[in-house]
Formats: C-alpha cells, structure tokens, sequence
C-alpha cells in the first residue's frame, strides 16, 4: 500500500513544511515474477530505438510473453512526485506517443500479414490451394480497378507463391470467394478482435469487419468491394501488435494459445491450461505454413532477407505494408510517391509476424513500426534480430531463479517435447 506524508503548501501550491511524524509508512506488496524477459525486452527495444513502434514475443506452447516492447519509452520517475508541465505536454504532443503502450493499444492495418487469415477463409470456402490466378498488377471489380503492389503483376499464382510473394490480386479473388463473414470467423478463430485477460489497462480491441458489425456500427450494408480491401488487410480491418503475436502462434501450434505476463504474485504461482484445438483443419493450417515458410526462406520470397541462418531454426514469416492514405488515380497515372519522399506521418506502416522453429514451433513474434515505409525493409530485418537474440537463449530452456534465491530446471509445459541442436 502507498504511504503518505502531511505537507504544508502556501497559496501557490508550493511545499514550505513537511510533518514527516504525521503520515503513514508504505507497505510494501507481493512480489510478481513476470513472463517478460529483461534481456529480450532490451534487445527488442533496442531494435526500435529511434521509431515508433513495437514488438511482441510469445511462447506458441504456453502463452508467456517473453516480450512486450513499445518505443519510444518514457521515464515513470517523472511521475513520481508530479510531472513537469513542460515535459507533460511534450510527451502527449509527441507524434511518436511515447505515453501509448503500443502492444496492447496501439492499432493498426494489418496489411498483408492479414493475408493467411483471408487465404484459410477462402480454403473454408472450397477453393483449391492448386488452382492459378493470374495477376496483371491490377483487378477490375465494380467501377474501378485494384491494384497489386507489383506494377507489372506477378503472372499465374498458387495460393503458396501468392503468400510467397504477398500478391494482392490473387488474394482480391480469394476474399471474393470467401465473403467478409467467412473472414471474420477466422479472424476471431485466431485470436483477432479479443481482449485478453491482462492485469494491463488499455487494451484495444480493434475491429474485425463483417455484414453484422457494419449494420450495428454505421447502419449500413455491406458492399462487395470492401470485400476486396478487407483480404488484404485493409479498409476497416484494425489489429494490435499483441493480437498479431497469438495469430502467429496459432497458426504454428493450430492451438487456440491465450497470451499471459503474470508468472507469480507471491506464493502464488500461474500456469495455463493446455490450451484446445481451433477449429480449423490442420490440411488448411499446413498450406498456410507452407507458404509462409517460402516468405523467409525460399528466393524471391518478399522476407528472403530476414531468415535465420541456423538450419535448425527456419523462420516462417509474412511482411506486411499497409497504407494509411489514399492514393488517387491521378497519382497512379503520373507515379505513386516513394514513401521516403513523402512526410513522415503519411508513410505506409511497416509490419512483419513470424514462428520458429518451422518444424516444431516454438516462438512467434510480431513487429510494427509505424510508418515505417515496407515490412520487408523495416520490421522484418529488426524481427530477425530480436528472433537470433530468442534463438541464443532459447528461455524455455532455461534455468528460472526462484525469487526467494532458490533456482531449479523449468518445469516441464504443456505440450513441451526436446529439441536437439
């Protein structure tokens, strides 16, 4: 509990006497032992150092989150006797919202890391995973035409190569065929639009978009052509870095993991309960990681560079970009903008989510960096430095120390099995 202390101020609220005899002691609290690992948490940030942005990691078996990581971050003694103004009204004036505990509140366009969820929809649907799609850089749907982020379009696109190189018509096509209703239900299968049971204020929820939720909350019905911006993660979708994270790790494990931080709050200790099935089929999770998998570690793949060197730890993966403004059609006819030639605040956000091992999967991680430009330039390359960081240590096989000074092996968790190398 909070001690107190009995002050004298004058009319300007300026303390002229302190009665140290007339207050209360502090008591002090139980001592929590979090999930969060202290060398990760500073690797991570300081990957970000310098962006807006965040970073999560996740055990895929447990749901211990080794990293929550939001830059830039602020100093709390500020607050401890009352804040300077001056500093206040920098950090809520900051564009970079160092305040903002950017993993759990911060929400973003998931962009094309959106895309196995819409690619599993359209599997639901009874579209074959073999059947080709050709992609001319550009769809016509409606009255107007949608564009692929490659100009010149991929050509012929299974859904594999089309994950492998992130193709945005052929995913047009597949949430067409899927239907935005049939695309939310896997969002939320995967942990998308969830509150999670945190001991931590502020959690957004984001939005998952379907016929339902437009009727309720803008009283109007669905077109078709929202269907389209929805596959690739855009138009109304909203997602957090932390939500990014239990996705991943669910389509690793195809385990509906929940995230937890709070390891043990004195005596007591918490562990999850092995967590259940989704319901999706494992042939369809399987053609997802595939596909992933080819992002990171096959050429031409749009994350080629951020895999991991170490055969034992190959890296499944998926870049994202999403947009946060229009480009017009007379922008399109004389060139679209390079995003570092625009201002900050107008870039794209850059986002890359990925698990590892790919054979027996153990972490998941997502990264955001806010207006970062290209997830396979900006978040990508820092996510592969925070997963060799994880891949060093490997925590779960670590030692824990009791907090009493007592240390001892981690016990063995649910679903755990060795690994060699």
């Amino acid at each position: 509990a909070a001690g107190s202390m009995t002050v004298e101020v004058n009319a300007h609220g300026r303390v002229i006497d302190e009665r140290p005899h007339e207050g209360n002691d502090p008591v002090q609290g139980e001592t929590a032992v979090l999930t969060i690992d202290a060398e990760l948490q500073a690797v991570a940030m300081k990957e970000l150092e310098g962006e807006s942005g965040a970073a999560v990691v996740m055990d895929v078996k447990t749901g211990e989150v080794l990293v929550m990581a939001s830059s830039p971050a602020f100093d709390p003694n500020d607050f401890n006797v009352g804040i300077n103004a001056q500093k206040w009204r920098e950090l809520n004036a900051s564009p970079y919202k160092p305040l903002l505990n950017k993993p759990l509140s911060g929400t973003y366009p998931p962009g094309s890391t959106f895309k196995m969820i819409t690619a599993i929809a359209a599997l639901e649907a009874g579209m074959s995973p073999n059947e080709r799609i050709n992609c001319s850089g550009r769809m016509y749907f409606g009255n107007r035409f949608f564009h692929c982020w490659k100009k010149e379009g991929h050509g012929p696109m299974n859904m594999r190569n089309a994950i492998k190189h992130s193709c945005d018509v052929y995913f047009y096509q597949a949430a067409i065929r899927a239907g935005v209703d049939r695309i939310a239900s896997v969002s939320h299968r995967l942990g998308l639009g969830e509150i999670y049971p945190f001991d931590v204020p502020g959690q957004e929820k984001g939005i998952i978009p379907s016929t339902d939720w437009k009727l309720a909350t803008l009283n109007e019905r669905w077109y078709k052509g929202e269907t389209l911006s929805v596959g690739i993660g855009q138009g109304y979708v909203n997602t957090n870095p932390m939500q990014l994270a239990v996705m991943t790790a669910r389509l690793a494990t195809g385990r509906a993991v929940k995230p937890w931080i709070t390891r043990s709050l004195g005596a007591e200790t918490f562990s999850p309960p092995e967590a259940p099935p989704i319901d999706i089929d494992p042939k369809h999770l399987a053609i997802v990681q595939g596909g992933m998998d080819a992002v990171t570690n096959e050429g031409g793949g749009t994350a080629w560079r951020s895999r991991l060197d170490n055969p034992d730890w190959r890296l499944a993966g998926k870049t994202g970009t999403s947009q946060v403004r229009r480009i017009t059609k007379e922008e399109r006819a004389r060139g679209v903008i390079k995003n570092e030639d625009l201002p900050w605040h107008r870039r794209d956000h850059a986002l890359f989510v990925a698990y590892a091992p790919y054979e027996d999967p153990r972490y998941a991680i997502s990264v955001v960096v806010e207006h970062g430009g290209s997830g396979s330039k900006a978040a990508g390359p820092r996510a592969r430095e925070i997963m060799k960081a994880v891949m060093a240590k490997d925590p779960a096989r670590m030692k824990v120390v009791d907090p009493t000074g007592a240390s001892g092996e981690t016990a063995a968790l649910p679903g755990d099995k060795a690994r060699q190398g």
